[in-house]
């Protein structure tokens, strides 16, 4: 009996111990970790990236419960401080030192589409929002990258529709000089051409500058009847408030946003911008869902409203997770193959799927901005839902390589 009782026992053991053994091959290294490489402090650390991208995740984690297969969550962030060099440098550190499975934020489509390449090559999956450029689902797309929240060609099917179609049908485009800004102006460029607009001119403006002028006022003597921004964060503001004082709008031209944030509208004032229409993947007063949701990260972040690229970073973790629960494990080919399995139905992304590309494809929203909110966030009403298959590239049209023709 007493051998039998042993044998017993031993066998429970062994079980116990090749679960988890099994658990702990499950997830490598014993823990999930996920990196938030963003734009801390630059023109991009406010409504794109810096704290507010970082909380974000991290309040997914923690709605999560912290844990994932039995093993601990852990997100740790950086700043890549919109060089393409330092963001790749620090990839590459904390995927071969760190053990980072997935990568996320990646403000900046120069960094972005560096850190896509080089951890796709060491298969390790990035998920970026922050930047814009369809180059990420498009010619530069690759076998784990995913472009979550908007792009470049999403942007402008409802801005520059809108505006050509109420009668501005010249423009000239104050630019950002680099991948995103000239991928913006090219893909509005494109709807302003098929409604039978015309693009008289353009300026290209370095990343960070304060002094608008120049350009603005080469902008107003082209005559066009819009000057379109394919700038964002502190570059719109800084472009709008000057377009303002030089008194540019009561002169007759109208200012088109290519992409603007609420914290954008916030900083100059529904005053400075009342009228500005702007096309959002989200807005946090949308529905029920979605004003549950930042009163949440209200509280999780110490008081600030969240923009559309945070709603995205907290939807796309909650996604990433639960890609691996499903799976059963943190391997990347398993969770990658999962998440194109997967519905992402929740407050920020109703109905949508990550294709092939790596696109997620979801609705896209017109706001336009007023004044007198019943909240102090409370800065635009919503003009149109546009449905994901209208403001997003079709798979074909896309032009990613690794897409079945």
């Amino acid at each position: 009996m007493k051998s039998t009782i042993c044998a017993g026992v031993s066998a429970a053991a062994l079980m116990l111990a090749a679960n988890g053994a099994l658990a702990q091959d499950a997830v490598s290294d014993g823990v999930v970790k996920i990196g938030v490489l963003g734009d801390m402090s630059g023109v991009y650390s406010t409504g794109f990236s810096g704290k507010g991208a970082v909380d974000a995740v991290k309040m997914a984690v923690r709605d999560f419960g912290g844990t994932v297969l039995g093993k601990p969550i852990e997100v740790i962030s950086a700043d890549h401080q919109n060089k393409a060099d330092v963001g790749s440098a620090t990839a590459r550190e904390w995927i071969d030192e760190q053990h980072v499975e997935m990568i996320t934020d990646l403000t900046n489509s120069a960094v972005a589409l560096a850190v896509q390449k080089l951890a796709s090559d060491k298969k390790v999956i990035t998920m970026a929002t922050g930047a814009a450029s369809s180059a990420l689902t498009g010619a530069d797309c690759t076998k784990y990258g995913i472009h979550y929240g908007y792009d470049t060609h999403a942007l402008p099917v409802g801005t520059a529709t809108a505006v050509v179609k109420n009668g501005g049908d010249s423009w000239y485009f104050i630019t950002a000089d680099y991948a995103f800004g000239h991928a913006l102006q090219d893909n509005t460029t494109k709807v302003i051409d098929s409604l039978g607009g015309k693009v008289l001119g353009s300026s290209d403006v370095p990343l960070a500058s304060t002094d608008f002028s120049s350009y603005l006022l080469q902008a107003q003597s082209s005559g066009a009847k819009v000057i379109g921004l394919a700038n964002a964060g502190q570059d719109t503001v800084n472009a709008i408030k000057q377009a303002h004082e030089f008194g540019i709008v009561d002169g007759g031209q109208q200012l088109a946003g290519m992409l603007v944030l609420i914290s954008d509208v916030k900083s100059l004032g529904t005053d400075v911008a009342k009228g500005l229409q702007f096309t959002t993947g989200w807005y946090w007063n949308g529905d029920d869902a979605s004003r549950k949701w930042k009163e949440e990260y209200e509280k999780f972040s110490g008081g600030e409203a969240p923009t559309f690229v945070h709603a995205a970073d907290y939807s796309l973790t909650m996604a990433y997770l639960n890609a691996i629960k499903a799976a059963g494990t943190d391997d990347s080919d398993k969770v990658r193959e999962q998440l194109g399995k997967m519905k992402i139905d929740d407050f920020f992304a109703k109905g949508g799927e990550i294709r092939q590309d790596g696109l997620l494809v979801h609705d896209m929203y017109l706001l336009k901005v007023k004044e007198g909110g019943t909240d102090p966030w409370d800065v635009a009403d919503v003009v149109r839902t546009i449905p994901g298959n209208e403001a997003y590239a079709s798979l074909a049209e896309g032009g990613c390589p690794l897409v079945a023709k």
